[in-house]
């Protein structure tokens, strides 16, 4: 067990307010989904809610987002959160196979003799994202770092898997790393990364892993997603990778990128959606 030396509940009125929460609701499927997925399976800081997960699926697959119509799919079709029902997973299939999911496809095929239920369950849902509950420990493990991350990454529309692979490249999970570059924290904010996206105090680990989280926002979507360039700016800067049109021939940069890959072997992000205005750490113009 950690010894909470300091506890400091941050509620969610000190990342959103009320209005905030329904501008990220309207503005990103992707947001929802990976919210969806951590409640749905129970992640590190957030503890599993099958109707939490079901209403944020609902939401954004009635936003067209494919993956969270399959997904509600699997819950009926498994009783998973939901009372079992055939018809209305395949209806849910049917959303998903029409755009393409072969998985979705495969099951419409194999019990194409159920005929699809309109799931009166989900139709226009009030917005609902839920608050952000971070807590501040002195002295955190790899867990309590993964419980933030967890919470924060999807309201930047990112995978809490790349952050917690960049952090591990970056600070081991130490909070207290420091660089002869002057770079700080978890994720190795230099000052003048920490000034752009509004970090006040680079050494409060939530704070950090909301400049860094913010940073990786928007270099995922200068870069449209291809993460080995993402991953190169976040070294290296964004310049050295425009300069080199790639990843720079810089042997830190180089085996930095190569050693994240090994850890998170994903070629290409979804580009999040662009920025509300309504994060607390956000880019300064």
């Amino acid at each position: 067990m950690i010894k909470k030396y300091s506890v400091i509940v941050l509620l969610l009125v000190k990342l959103f307010d009320g209005d905030a929460l329904a501008e990220v609701s309207e503005q990103s499927a992707d947001v929802m989904r990976i919210l969806a997925v951590n409640y749905e399976h129970g992640r590190d800081g957030i503890k599993q809610d099958f109707q939490q997960a079901f209403k944020l699926y609902c939401q954004a697959a009635l936003k067209g987002d494919v993956e969270s119509a399959y997904d509600l799919g699997f819950m009926y079709f498994n009783g998973r959160g939901r009372s079992r029902d055939l018809s209305v997973a395949m209806y849910w299939f049917k959303h998903a196979a029409e755009k393409g999911d072969t998985h979705a496809q495969k099951m419409l095929a194999r019990y194409a003799d159920l005929a699809p239920v309109e799931d009166q369950a989900c139709k226009n849902p009030t917005p609902s994202i839920p608050e952000l509950k971070l807590v501040t420990v002195t002295n955190p493990n790899k867990q309590v770092v993964a419980g933030w991350v967890n919470q924060i990454a999807p309201y930047y529309g990112i995978d809490p898997e790349l952050v917690m692979a960049v952090i591990r490249a970056e600070s081991a999970f130490n909070i207290k790393a420091a660089s002869n570059k002057h770079a700080q924290g978890l994720m190795q904010l230099i000052p003048e990364t920490a000034a752009r996206f509004g970090v006040e105090d680079s050494w409060d680990p939530i704070q950090n892993i909301k400049g860094g989280t913010a940073y990786l926002h928007w270099l995922l979507r200068h870069f449209e997603g291809k993460v080995d360039l993402v991953l190169a700016a976040y070294n290296a800067g964004e310049g050295a990778v425009e300069r080199y049109h790639g990843i720079p021939p810089y042997p830190e940069t180089q085996n930095y990128v190569k050693q994240i890959l090994s850890w998170y072997q994903k070629s290409n992000h979804p580009i999040p959606a662009k920025e509300s205005g309504n994060l607390v750490v956000r880019q300064k113009t």
